[in-house]
């Protein structure tokens, strides 16, 4: 498995979709960053003036129309810290999780697009070396882009002048890891439907339609009449979006429970179809 593993890190390495969507991560760290600071800050008002971007709110009043003040200097950001910000820009919503599901459901399927899977597997015997090395792999690109994604908002932080208080280190490397473990049970299932449906177009779109927790809000929605709405707290996306952002008691090992629980599962199912398809 080490050798197949060192080609897909090389074939990783070399893709122009990880770069693509790594940026596109943190463009939309920027982005986020500097509308606050615009929002909630002097300087950033000053400028927001200057480039002819009005934070005057309109508020339609019937048919009259009065113009209502904008927040005061950092109320919008009050209680929040880095980990907040950081949560509140792609975590939470489902968007890192698209993005991290669009590359991994590129990457796999490339094998299959290209014919690259027939020389890997008549090689490899042992097909469950395959699927270890995707696992591996998506496990090694999630933590590169958790860690720079988190280092760019502390470097934005910096750049606009501490607009968020820091948090101590455990509490960042708790999110981190329970994040990670979460996001890389996504991967895993991506790579299941991959496996299935040996189709770009199926991953990229369960990615969507998964990590955004589309899927999840409309099963909630129809379960809740029967009273049975409980399911959803064992799901990835709720408790991924619903993660404690510091550890406080037992209770907040769920998350790496249900993570781990079905990374199994997915890993191994994703093995028995790769196992009983012909290739």
């Amino acid at each position: 498995m080490f050798n197949i593993l060192r080609m897909d890190l090389y074939r990783l390495i070399r893709s122009k979709s990880v770069y693509i969507c790594l940026a596109f991560l943190m463009i939309m760290s920027f982005l986020c960053f500097w509308l606050i600071w615009m929002l909630d800050t002097p300087e950033g008002r000053t400028m927001a003036a200057k480039i002819g971007i009005s934070l005057i709110e309109l508020e339609n009043d019937g048919f009259s129309v009065t113009a209502a003040a904008p927040a005061a200097e950092g109320e919008i950001l009050q209680g929040y810290d880095i980990l907040a910000m950081f949560r509140e820009i792609g975590m939470d919503g489902g968007a890192y999780t698209c993005i991290l599901g669009i590359v991994v459901s590129i990457f796999v399927c490339h094998d299959y697009n290209c014919g690259f899977i027939k020389n890997i597997l008549s090689q490899h015997r042992k097909r469950w070396k395959y699927i270890g090395s995707k696992l591996i792999t998506a496990g090694i690109l999630n933590l590169f882009y958790l860690a720079l994604s988190f280092g760019f908002c502390l470097l934005l932080n910096a750049v606009f002048g501490g607009l968020v208080p820091m948090v101590d280190v455990g509490s960042i490397l708790f999110y981190l890891g329970l994040s990670w473990l979460l996001t890389t049970a996504f991967a895993a299932l991506f790579i299941l439907i991959i496996t299935l449906s040996r189709s770009t177009s199926a991953g990229i779109l369960s990615s969507i339609l998964l990590g955004s927790g589309i899927v999840v809000t409309v099963l909630i929605t129809l379960t809740k009449y029967w009273g049975l709405e409980k399911w959803a707290d064992y799901t990835l996306y709720i408790n991924q979006t619903y993660a404690p952002s510091c550890y406080s008691g037992i209770a907040d090992l769920k998350g790496f429970a249900v993570g781990a629980a079905f990374l199994l599962l997915y890993s191994a199912a994703s093995f028995i179809v790769l196992n009983r398809k012909d290739i």
